[in-house]
Formats: structure tokens, C-alpha cells, sequence
């Protein structure tokens, strides 16, 4: 077999290959197998008919294409191994010439990852938030843990902000109740906005055993979307009561025995989340200006398909489990049909070549995976879809995913070697010491976000 390499663009090429006949034997032994179990000739045994009695009785032309078509994807990952190239999705094959007996010849026109020149990032300069927590934001943080351990009770009473109320609800569309419209002893917070909305203008002055009704867009169930009226009726009105803040509080409500030291752990824990938070914006801003440093061509089949992958998935997955529509849902944010189009094909483009420019770092880098740090990603994700450890592990094994998790986890790692290589400083100017295990986790974090799909 003879190959050539032929650069139609940065992302593009096209394989030419003339396989001489004789490397289509085996092809050929295996496509008159195949037919001698498919057909029946009379006199004789299936399985057992000679080759020129198929030519005959079925054409030789039937023989052939059959051991083209078993041997084409053969030579073609040939002419892709000896040409060393990275292809992305499927070829497009032209047979330009077949000889019986003589030769085959055929082009491949598939989509390449692109030569990528990495130049030196360790002059990126990038500023981040300032880590700053205040009083208030203490004063917040435990004010929060004290609305988890209030207590309700009772009252005679007309209801107001902040009391929890107990209703029935019946909603009608067009007149007609619906038949997942009813609830009743619903639990509500005034003020939570948690249910529908009109809701709280509605029970706010009722009493128990007054009703109201007013008009609302469904958020669910089977008229999702539609408007509707709503018949609220109060059957209970109860009274938040929120616990003094002492020390008695801090025993109840943690293992610490001082409201101080409750504080004082408040303080310590939203310091660690704003250091997450600042190491994940030092990546992302640290990312855009690499991005900006590499020239970096899109297929256009590539980009094609991960558009619609991103569509599909927001469609039908994300939107689907809300149930919403993405017309509602670009109501609802505001966008035009045009707007949207415009961003996912952006966040595609940056996806895209976020993932071009990081592999070429790990190349670069001579980055490799462990089986810890796999082991440790493969937890993180599983946490984060919900399943467990063993079901995800599972899940990825049967799916054959294996190397796009260790692929996530040396892109996060090469992010990392451009963070740690990179000034950071903070928007009070001083510079930022980011710790190692927190760039990558965050790195990993939002590398998973930009994943896309090679063929």
C-alpha cells in the first residue's frame, strides 16, 4: 500500500491510497465466506460453494464490493497511523479507481486537529478579586444557620411576610380544573417565592379559612407555561420564631460550644470558599489570555456538531427536566433566537479550542495521569451527576469513556502548569498564591464544562 498526505486547509486533508490487489486477498477470502453463508445453489452444501460458481451465479462485482467494504476502514487507519495524523471524525471516501486483479485506489478527506505553536505564557498577567470577608457577611452567613432552626407556632391571626402558611391551591385552565391542579396542606413561606407568582399578595392579610384567587403562569405539571387561575385557600396560619443568638444557639446548631467560636468558623469557612471562587477566576482569566496567545482553526464539521450537541442538550435534557420549552426559556432570559445562536456558537468556539490548546500543552508538558489523580477526578464527577462512585465508574467503563476522563484530568493539569507559571494579582495589587490542589480542582471543574466530542 502506497499513501499520500495532501493539506487542503490547517484542518483538512486528503489521503490518497492505491492499494496493490494482492492485499485484498484476505478481503476477498472473507467476502466469499460471507456469501457462501448468505446463499443457497442447488447441488450444493451451504457453505461449500465454490468461488466460480459465485462469480457466476452472483457477479463478481458483488464479490468485490463486499471486500472493499471490508477492507477500506483497514487501509485508511493505515494511511492515517503511517501519516501520523490526528483526525477528527469521520472521512469522506471516494473510491477513484478499482482494477480486478490489478489495483484499488481511493481518497479520504477527513477533518485534522490543527498544528498548534504554543509560545511562551509565562509573562500572562491576570487580576482577581480581593479575598475580603466582613462582619456583615459573618453576621449573614449565621443568620442563615438561624433561619434553618426556627420554630413555627400557631396563630390567630392575619398572615404576613415571613409566616408559614398552610393551603389548599386550585388551578384552572380555560375553566376547567386541571387535573394535576390540586394540592392541598401545602406548606408555604411568605416571602420565599418559592410557589407561584402572585401567591403572596394573595394570602398576605388572610386569615385561617379565607381563600383568594388570582392569576398565574404555571411553572410545571401539565399546562406548564400556561396561565392560569389559581384559588388559594388558608387553612393554617403559623409564626416563624428564630432562636436567640447565644451560646446556647452555637451548642444547638454546631459542635462548638460558644457563639464566638461559631463566628469564628463562619469566617474561616467563607474565606476557604472565596480562595475556591478566587483560584477558579484566576483559571478562567489565566485561560482567556492563552486562548488569546494561540492561533487556533475550528473545523467547521467539528464546530458544526458541537453546537448541536450543545442545543440538543440544553433542549432536551436541561430544559426538559424544568419543563420548559426553549422558546419560554429565551423569554424568560431575554434573548432573541439570533442572540442564542450567537453565544453557543461562541461558547462552542472557545470549547473547542480550549481543548486543542490544552492537549497540545500536555503534549508539550509531557503531562501523564496517575491512577490516583483519575481516581480522585472519577469521584468528583460522580458527586456531581448524582450517582455513586461504583455507578459512575460503571457507567464509564461500559461507555468507554475512560480517555475522556483521564483526557479532562491532563487538560486540568496542564491548565494548572499556566496558572502556577503566570502572575496573579489581586484587585488591592497584591499577588496571589494559589494553592496547587485548589488551581486544579478548579481547572477540572471547568474543563469538564468544555468538554466536546471527537470522533
Amino acid at each position: 500500500m502506497k499513501s499520500a498526505v495532501e493539506t487542503l486547509n490547517p484542518t483538512r486533508v486528503r489521503l490518497t491510497v492505491e492499494v496493490p490487489f494482492e492485499e485484498l486477498k484476505d478481503s476477498l477470502d472473507a467476502a466469499y465466506k460471507k456469501i457462501n453463508q448468505q446463499v443457497t445453489v442447488k447441488g450444493f452444501r451451504k457453505g461449500k460453494i465454490p468461488a466460480r460458481v459465485i462469480d457466476q451465479r452472483f457477479g463478481r462485482g458483488a464479490v468485490l464490493e463486499e471486500a472493499v467494504n471490508d477492507a477500506l476502514p483497514k487501509f485508511y487507519t493505515e494511511a492515517v497511523n503511517e501519516a501520523e495524523l490526528s483526525v477528527l471524525g469521520q472521512p469522506e471516501v471516494d473510491i477513484t479507481e478499482l482494477k480486478d486483479g490489478e489495483t484499488l485506489n481511493f481518497t479520504a478527506e477527513v477533518d485534522v486537529r490543527p498544528a498548534l505553536e504554543i509560545p511562551d505564557y509565562s509573562g500572562i498577567e491576570v487580576e482577581v478579586d480581593a479575598i475580603e470577608v466582613t462582619d456583615e457577611d459573618i453576621e449573614k452567613s449565621v443568620e442563615q444557620l438561624r433561619e434553618r432552626f426556627a420554630s413555627t407556632s400557631p396563630v390567630e391571626r392575619a398572615a404576613e411576610d415571613g409566616d408559614v402558611v398552610t393551603i389548599d391551591l386550585e388551578a384552572k385552565v380555560d375553566g376547567e380544573v386541571l387535573e394535576d391542579g390540586i394540592a392541598n396542606g401545602v406548606s408555604y413561606t411568605i416571602g420565599s417565592g418559592e410557589l407561584l407568582d402572585g401567591i403572596d399578595d394573595a394570602v398576605k392579610g388572610k386569615s385561617a379559612g379565607e381563600e383568594a384567587t388570582f392569576t398565574s403562569e404555571l411553572k410545571g405539571g401539565s399546562a406548564a407555561g400556561k396561565e392560569a387561575e389559581v384559588t388559594v385557600k388558608v387553612t393554617q396560619v403559623a409564626a416563624r420564631e428564630l432562636p436567640e443568638l447565644d451560646d446556647d444557639f452555637a451548642q444547638l446548631a454546631s459542635e462548638f460550644d460558644t457563639l464566638e467560636e461559631l463566628k469564628a468558623d463562619s469566617r474561616k469557612r467563607l474565606t476557604n470558599m472565596k480562595q475556591f471562587d478566587q483560584a477558579t477566576q484566576a483559571q478562567e482569566r489565566v485561560l482567556e489570555k492563552l486562548l488569546d496567545l494561540v492561533e487556533v482553526p475550528v473545523p467547521e464539521k467539528l464546530l458544526e456538531d458541537e453546537v448541536n450537541t450543545r442545543k440538543h442538550n440544553l433542549e432536551h435534557h436541561q430544559l426538559g427536566q424544568m419543563g420548559l420549552t426553549l422558546d419560554k426559556y429565551l423569554e424568560i432570559q431575554g434573548k432573541s433566537a439570533e442572540e442564542f445562536e450567537t453565544e453557543t456558537r461562541e461558547a462552542a468556539v472557545k470549547g473547542i479550542k480550549t481543548q486543542f490548546v490544552l492537549d497540545e500543552l500536555v503534549k508539550k508538558e509531557q503531562l501523564n495521569v496517575n491512577q490516583e489523580e483519575l481516581t480522585e477526578h472519577l469521584m468528583r464527577r460522580a458527586a456531581s451527576s448524582g450517582m455513586s462512585p461504583d455507578q459512575f465508574a460503571q457507567a464509564v467503563v461500559e461507555g468507554g469513556q475512560v480517555p475522556l476522563l483521564v483526557g479532562e484530568v491532563a487538560r486540568g493539569k496542564a491548565l494548572a502548569v499556566v496558572v502556577e507559571a503566570a502572575t496573579v494579582k489581586d484587585a488591592n495589587g497584591e499577588v496571589v498564591n494559589l494553592d496547587d490542589e485548589e488551581e486544579t480542582e478548579a481547572a477540572e471543574a471547568s474543563e469538564t464544562s468544555e468538554e466536546t466530542t471527537e470522533g
